[in-house]
């Protein structure tokens, strides 16, 4: 089915950084492009079509400006919502004016989506910033994508062994760190079981989180035992059907240390349970939902990045290694801020 569109198809071309065979296929329906190119395409003629700020000079003419692209993942994870939005108000401030500022929200924990976006998107921007999948595919595509001048940053979680730029988020170590030793003290002289979960295993935040978590606890509190890492995708639906089962299975479990995203459905089976104030449980991110769980005391502690600071840290990056100023690898670490309900902004 031929869509009928407004704009040239060379304009359009020039916009997605694809061929106009490639545009001219999809707006006929044709077959031969992957799907999520379609999407970004009729995304790019959809912005177009309507006027948007964010569609590039070079298509409409016009003065130069900055252009960014954010790669965000889709689902459930409350936090990812609110760092889209605390990136898109900075970046609309007059201040930045001189910026325009695109935000991709893509499938999570897929290294062949996200590789397939970045080398999309390289081909009209002027740097790109995303949260990393610990792959080779990745990996390699950053490199390449650097290798053509472009900058690139990572975002909440690092990438090892490439050659992106900078690097905005926590030092996550630190922060898992500070999750074992609150939940040390908070189990003081109590014996029993500690559950953690996460996301994935090719986040490196989450592992590296992990390893901190663990570390402390081995050196300063061997009166808890770790329960198997249990992996739930950031999955509110997983994160409660493994929790239930585990509450079933081990009546000494004494504490849950959230790594990822599935508080939600991590309180919805302590609270099921009867458990929701007798299991100590440490998460990260305050979002609605966990400023919730934390004055209904279902969360004991949130360990927070600080969307805001981490928005206004990351376009400044950017800005910089786009105009030049500074071409070196760069760490941003946010601030670990602690969060409990008697200390909430």
């Amino acid at each position: 089915m031929t869509k009928k569109i407004k704009v040239r198809l060379a304009a359009v071309a020039r916009e997605a950084g694809v061929s106009v065979a490639t545009v001219d296929r999809v707006i006929h329906g044709r077959s031969g492009v992957k799907p999520h190119t379609a999407d970004h395409i009729l995304g790019v003629i959809e912005r177009m079509e309507n006027g948007d700020p964010d569609v590039s000079p070079a298509s409409v003419g016009g003065p130069r400006k900055l252009y960014f692209d954010i790669i965000l993942p889709i689902g459930t994870n409350a936090f990812f919502n609110s760092l889209e939005e605390e990136i898109r108000e900075y970046a609309n401030r007059p201040a930045n004016s001189g910026l325009s500022v695109r935000v991709h929200r893509i499938k999570g924990f897929d290294p062949d989506a996200l590789a397939d976006n970045i080398e999309l998107i390289s081909h009209q921007t002027d740097g790109i910033a995303f949260v990393a999948i610990e792959s080779p595919q990745v990996r390699d595509t950053v490199n390449r994508v650097v290798q053509k001048n472009i900058p690139v940053v990572t975002l909440v979680s690092d990438l090892s062994g490439s050659r992106r730029m900078g690097y905005i988020g926590l030092d996550n170590r630190a922060g898992g760190r500070t999750a074992g030793y609150l939940m040390g003290r908070f189990l003081a002289g109590t014996t029993g079981t500690v559950l953690m979960l996460a996301g994935s295993p090719q986040l490196r935040d989450h592992e590296e989180r992990e390893m901190g978590f663990r570390r402390v606890l081995g050196e300063r509190f061997a009166n808890l035992q770790i329960i198997s890492y249990l992996e739930d995708r950031d999955d509110d639906e997983t994160a409660y059907q493994q929790v239930k089962k585990v509450i079933g299975e081990y009546p000494d479990l004494v504490g849950i240390y959230d790594i990822g995203a599935g508080t939600q459905g991590i309180s919805r089976a302590l609270l099921e349970a009867g458990r929701g104030n007798d299991i100590v449980f440490i998460g990260h991110e305050l979002t609605r939902y966990s400023r919730e769980f934390l004055i209904g005391g279902v969360m004991d502690a949130v360990i927070d990045q600080v969307p805001q600071k981490e928005a206004r840290m990351l376009i400044d990056m950017l800005e910089r290694f786009a105009s030049g100023e500074n071409g070196g690898y760069n760490t941003e670490v946010a601030p670990i801020s602690v969060f409990f309900r008697e200390n909430l902004p």
